[in-house]
């Protein structure tokens, strides 16, 4: 498995639980974005977003894309489908950048779109 792609598959993990927003803090570039429907949110909003919000009880990651398009930039791409408890499927095309600053990889920009309900 490829270091980006389980770095993606940690986040959920942690999304999963309590460590989400510890997770990010420590993940996250401070000059990160992550960009959902309808609102774009700097490292601080999302902080408080993850750690305002109930974990994930499951989630599904499938078609997992990873490209390096720069020495020092990777990309994720893959298809996610994951519920919370008392909500329905979230279902989404996710997108993620790092860039490798120092020895580590730190997420740059995260981006959702959802998926389109087919059927």
């Amino acid at each position: 498995m490829h270091e980006l792609e389980a770095l993606e598959r940690a986040g959920w993990q942690a999304l999963s639980g309590p460590d989400g927003a510890a997770f990010y803090d420590e993940l996250m570039a401070d000059d990160g974005l992550m960009v959902f429907p309808g609102l774009v949110l700097e490292k601080p909003q999302t902080l408080r977003a993850i750690a305002g919000e109930r974990p994930w009880l499951r989630f599904v990651l499938s078609d997992m894309r990873v490209a390096e398009a720069a020495p020092n930039v990777g990309l994720v791409t893959y298809s996610a489908a994951a519920v919370r408890e008392g909500e329905a499927e979230y279902r989404a095309l996710m997108t993620t950048v790092y860039a490798r600053r120092g020895r580590r990889w730190r997420l740059v920009l995260h981006q959702q779109t959802p998926a389109p309900v087919i059927g």
